[in-house]
């Protein structure tokens, strides 16, 4: 996504979502159902500061870097929201080196020349897993997203840090890659082991939803034998059978801030970090104590 003054249309470069045989790194925004509402949420506020919110699609890294290149170059964008960073991930150091007015949606990356906007992914994780031991559930798994990606790797950390904290031996845990199908193989896999979890964290609610499905085609019941929790609370989380306990975030309020610290940006100011509503813990039926 790109801010840019209202005329001649410019982009954000966004590669598309996973093709079969896509390394994990290669996975996209189209896998995360909370990015359209969060590009709503910019859209909302950058309009009436008369910017325009502008998507840009690209095949490869490269492509998505040259593109940088020449937004810079021609002078068509203000400036660039930076999503889905990955682990050494060299966008922010290029959009710096172009002078190109930048701004990370997501968590805050230590050493980075760009500023980052986002909700604290630990806190969402640490109430999702004192929500389960509070059941009664000791083996907690975690389904965790395509590695390579920070916002993955940060909420892997915090499921370990969760499980500490609470002093419950460590879980067991099995790489996702934030699609379905990526949800019901690693919910198999956890479901496959000599003892296996009685609850899961996953990294988003699509894998969970894919897990709910995998457990109750196994023949388990969810929650009685299997309590599930999502992250992120996309519109469906509550209309599936059973509907699903997650962690929500108030995307649409983290777009806002986003484009209004990206537009302040482009004018020159320096970044103040906004504060943003805090992550909420929705229990809702597809967790309960555990069986055995």
């Amino acid at each position: 996504m790109a801010a840019q003054r209202r005329g001649p249309g410019t982009v954000h470069p966004a590669r598309p979502g996973p093709r079969p045989g896509d390394p994990p790194a290669s996975r996209t925004a189209q896998h995360r159902p909370v990015l359209p509402a969060v590009r709503r949420g910019c859209r909302k506020r950058a309009v009436p500061l008369d910017y325009a919110l502008v998507l840009q699609v690209v095949e490869t890294e490269d492509a998505e870097h040259n593109a940088y290149e020449r937004l810079s170059h021609d002078g068509r964008a203000d400036g660039v929201f930076l999503t889905d960073l990955q682990l050494g991930d060299r966008r922010p150091a290029l959009t710096d080196r172009l002078g190109l007015a930048a701004l990370i949606i997501g968590p805050d990356q230590p050493d980075s020349p760009v500023p980052a906007i986002g909700v604290d992914d630990a806190e969402g994780v640490r109430r999702a897993v004192e929500h389960l031991h509070a059941l009664g559930h000791r083996r907690i798994g975690h389904v965790s997203g395509a590695e390579g990606y920070v916002h993955a790797e940060a909420r892997r950390r915090a499921w370990t840090t969760a499980l500490a904290d609470a002093q419950l031996p460590e879980g067991p845990l099995e790489a996702g890659d934030f699609t379905g199908a990526g949800g019901a193989r690693a919910t198999h896999a956890l479901l496959d082991l000599p003892e296996p979890p009685t609850a899961i964290l996953y990294a988003n609610d699509l894998m969970a939803i894919a897990g709910i499905a995998a457990a109750t085609g196994r023949g388990l019941s969810v929650p009685g034998d299997l309590s599930v929790v999502g992250f992120d609370d996309i519109p469906l989380a509550e209309y599936i059978a059973p509907p699903l306990s997650t962690v929500r975030q108030d995307v649409i309020a983290w777009g806002r801030a986003a484009a209004r610290q990206l537009v302040s940006l482009t004018q020159g100011h320096p970044f103040q970090a906004p504060a943003l509503p805090p992550v909420e813990f929705v229990a809702r039926a597809s967790t309960a104590p555990p069986a055995r």
